[in-house]
């Protein structure tokens, strides 16, 4: 078996979070249910388990970092160096002691060579001693299996008219999976915000929850209201005479047509605030605002009698409106 941290293609001083996250990238990219036709893909699932077996382990890891154990959990015998040599008196490979006993205390009995594993001194006990506990122990801690993985997210588009932004609705959406879902549109959300689905993405895997669907708004461009944040802005036409005269019009908004009062001698491009008459309050922001923008129109047709009387008004009254910028 390869080791493991080539499988999971993770360097060996990574942290316990950045293994666990290419195991699990990993995992989804060749669970068996996404590769249900392909052997190879079978063979690396299981290649990424067992290494995550290994490297996903606390304990198992340092045990491998420090060669008590290879890549497929199984103890590593490297065998045993001369003795008197290494470790100094009495001293051994691997966390071990040894020394000659003779059999029954007294001169020309029995010889024995005897093996400490571990520091038996100090009351502890060695690491070989703990691979045969995990591998042979029926109370031995249990092995790590596959983790459950989530789904992904999946995203998605609703575009909705401002009348349902402002009052609130619901919209249609496909999913990339060609689900359709009905979408509550909540009155007064802005242009670009979200909206997440719990459990409507994708499916997950070795018995992971869903993952979510997020679906984000986009307002559709509206015949006469511009949208700007959450205030509206109009362009109103006026007449000559009610520009020069002033007097109270009706005027759009999304919730039905309102009296405009315009002062008299007003120019184009003059710009009146109707407070509140934007976008409404939601999720603790005020209400926008509706900013109206004069905008004065000749007649469509001409007329003799509207032109003879412009020529008497510039002969009587000129003025020149360019004067700041020529």
């Amino acid at each position: 078996m390869r080791d493991p941290y080539d499988v999971l293609g993770v360097a060996k001083s990574a942290s316990p979070a950045e293994i666990k996250k290419a195991y699990r990238q990993l995992a989804k990219k060749y669970h068996p249910d996404r590769n249900k036709d392909d052997a190879k893909a079978k063979e690396r699932f299981s290649e990424i388990n067992s290494a995550y077996e290994i490297v996903g382990d606390e304990k198992k890891k340092a045990q491998f970092d420090k060669g008590e154990i290879g890549p497929d959990g199984k103890p590593r015998f490297t065998g045993f160096e001369g003795f008197g040599s290494g470790a100094g008196a009495g001293g051994g490979p691997g966390g071990f002691t040894r020394g000659w006993r003779t059999g029954g205390g007294a001169p020309g009995g029995d010889q024995h060579f005897e093996f400490h594993f571990g520091n038996e001194a100090a009351g502890g006990r060695g690491g070989f001693e703990d691979i045969l506990s995990d591998l042979f122990s029926s109370g031995g801690r249990r092995r790590a299996g596959p983790q459950p993985i989530r789904g992904d997210d999946v995203v998605a588009t609703a575009t909705v008219p401002l009348e349902t932004v402002a009052h609130g609705g619901s919209a249609r959406v496909i999913l990339p999976s060609g689900r359709t879902l009905e979408v509550k549109i909540p009155a007064g959300i802005e242009d670009g915000q979200q909206i997440r689905l719990r459990g409507q993405g994708q499916p997950g895997a070795m018995g992971g929850e869903p993952g979510d669907a997020i679906v984000t708004v986009k307002v559709a461009p509206h015949p006469y209201f511009k949208l700007d944040g959450r205030d509206l802005r109009l362009e109103l036409p006026v007449t000559v005479y009610e520009a020069t005269l002033g007097g109270r019009i009706p005027t759009p908004t999304l919730d039905g047509q309102v009296e405009l009062t315009i002062p008299p001698h007003s120019n184009s491009g003059r710009v009146l605030r109707l407070r509140g008459k934007g976008l409404p309050a939601s999720e603790g922001k005020i209400a926008g605002d509706l900013y109206v923008s004069l905008k004065i129109m000749l007649p469509e047709k001409s007329s003799s009698d509207l032109d003879a009387r412009m020529r008497e008004w510039r002969d009587a009254h000129p003025y020149d409106p360019r004067a700041k910028i020529s």
